[in-house]
């Protein structure tokens, strides 16, 4: 059976991102911080908006075998190994894989920051990351959407790397997006993204709400991109 939902690019506009988060990036946690910080991270922010092209790719699989080690897919080569992915997608009848990225222009910034002004890429990268973070909020929002349209219900994003889920997955994941060539996502020897600002997710649709949900609109990461609050619903259901 065929999935729906299979976006080969799709651009995401993006009007900014909190300094909260490019805060928690640089390792802050509630310690106070001049002026002269808080003008840089707004600087960095600008700058990261005007060079990011935030872009994402988005395809659903129907889950083919699932079994306390490994999840297999319909449709792909991808197969999800570790028991803390199959516990996160115990309930799930599809799996939705998404990759997002800010583009090679970011890198290219932090690369001449680093020779430059040392401080500034730190604070830099720190907002990127923050960025595309809000990318992969964009993707997850459709994810929801998606879900929402058949009655169901999303868990939160599971990516390479988290708990026994092996660095290798993206691999196969990025191949099952062609994300190399919608996206121009490539990977290093060591399984490092490239450009570095990329994210991939694993996302899985269940028929029940999951753990971790958030309990309303006004407090969910997703609401700057929601599409269902448009239909008088809410993902919650």
């Amino acid at each position: 059976m065929a999935s729906t939902l299979r976006i080969a690019r799709e651009s995401y506009r993006i009007k900014g991102v909190s300094t909260d988060d490019v805060l928690r990036y640089l390792g802050y946690h509630g310690q106070s911080f001049d002026g002269q910080l808080a003008r840089r991270i707004d600087a960095a922010v600008v700058r990261c908006l005007t060079l990011a092209k935030p872009r994402g790719t988005l395809a659903a699989f129907y889950v083919h075998r699932h079994d306390e080690k490994a999840i297999e897919l319909e449709g792909c080569t991808l197969c999800l190994i570790g028991h803390d992915i199959c516990a996160h997608l115990d309930t799930a009848s599809e799996v939705v894989l998404f990759a997002v990225t800010l583009g090679a222009d970011i890198d290219r910034e932090l690369r001449r920051l680093s020779l430059t002004d040392p401080l500034g890429q730190v604070v830099f990268d720190a907002a990127s990351t923050a960025l595309v973070e809000r990318a992969a909020d964009a993707a997850n929002a459709h994810v929801r959407a998606y879900a929402a349209q058949k009655g169901a219900f999303t868990s939160w994003r599971f990516s390479p790397g988290y708990g026994d889920l092996p660095l290798f997955t993206q691999r196969d994941l990025l191949a099952a997006l062609d994300a190399t060539r919608q996206l121009g996502i490539t990977l290093t020897p060591s399984d490092l993204m490239v450009p570095t600002k990329s994210v991939t997710a694993i996302v899985g649709v269940h028929p029940t709400p999951q753990p971790g949900l958030e309990s309303s609109c006004s407090i969910c990461s997703l609401y700057d991109f929601c599409t269902i609050r448009q239909t008088g619903r809410t993902c919650r259901g």
